[in-house]
């Protein structure tokens, strides 16, 4: 029966992430859906559903449910200052990556349609017989990074952050205590949060003009081999990992990137992710 209680709606195989944001959302009074499957649940048609799962539920559910699925341009990391990103980066087709004759980070903007990651050279890549030579991709210069970080943003704000990786190795710790010594003092861990933090203002400041990012989306940033910080990716708050950020602020964000297009702000249109229409 249909109410109007917002409804979460999560994907068959929930992950950690959509198991506390279940969790968070009752503390709140929302109602929580674990979808059974990859079709619009009939029991939800006409509800206020925001979503939370990876782009192939979003495009499986999507349209029929009347979502709005915010993501970043495919192109943002591009317009973004050398001075943020740290190294160059191009927005082309696959077709002109395969002629790259030097190593290179590629990976697709947005859809996981082949591994992102350090690719000897243009002949490594996915061949015509896998993917069109049409398919964009982002090409970069090889970065390292030693440390990594994962903020939600909502609304130009960070609202929510977490460590994620130590020198490409998985390694979780909320803001504020990640990189803590064992048995150490906080005083580390604290100033590499206000470092974070600050970088963070630098980027979405940069976000108001030349690079525009959704009202809630997720943006990772990284400290390089250097010392210096900068920016990893941007990506759709409904589709990633929260890993030990705060689940409540975690919601907030996912709530405003994966719900209804009717209740979404002008200024989010150019944000909308293309939904196909589904065939049954």
């Amino acid at each position: 029966m249909i109410t109007d209680t917002p409804v979460l709606l999560l994907a068959p195989r929930i992950n950690e992430t959509g198991l506390q944001l279940r969790t968070a959302a009752g503390r709140r009074g929302l109602r929580a859906f674990v979808a059974t499957s990859w079709q619009a649940p009939r029991e939800l048609l006409g509800a206020a559903v925001h979503v939370y799962g990876g782009p192939l539920f979003g495009d499986a559910v999507g349209r029929e449910l009347g979502l709005g699925l915010l993501e970043p341009a495919a192109d943002w990391l591009t317009r973004l200052p050398l001075a943020l990103t740290g190294r160059r980066i191009a927005f082309t087709t696959l077709a002109e990556a395969r002629r790259l004759r030097r190593p290179a980070f590629v990976k697709p903007p947005v859809d996981k349609l082949f591994a992102a990651r350090v690719y000897p050279d243009g002949g490594a890549l996915p061949g015509p017989e896998l993917l069109d030579g049409d398919t964009p991709v982002l090409v970069s210069d090889v970065a390292r990074f030693t440390t990594e970080y994962r903020l939600f943003v909502l609304d130009g704000a960070v609202r929510a952050g977490s460590r994620y990786a130590v020198d490409g190795d998985l390694s979780v710790a909320p803001l504020g205590t990640a990189g803590a010594p064992h048995g150490g003092s906080a005083q580390a861990p604290d100033r590499e949060c206000a470092e974070v933090l600050a970088f963070a203002g630098d980027v979405l400041a940069a976000a108001t003009s030349d690079a525009p990012l959704p009202s809630a989306a997720v943006v990772d940033i990284g400290r390089t081999e250097d010392g210096r910080w900068a920016v990893v990716e941007a990506n759709a708050a409904w589709a990633s990992g929260g890993y030990a950020a705060d689940p409540d602020a975690v919601l907030d964000v996912v709530l405003r990137s994966g719900g209804p297009a009717a209740q979404l702000p002008s200024t989010d249109r150019p944000f909308l992710r293309e939904l196909p229409e589904v065939v049954r």
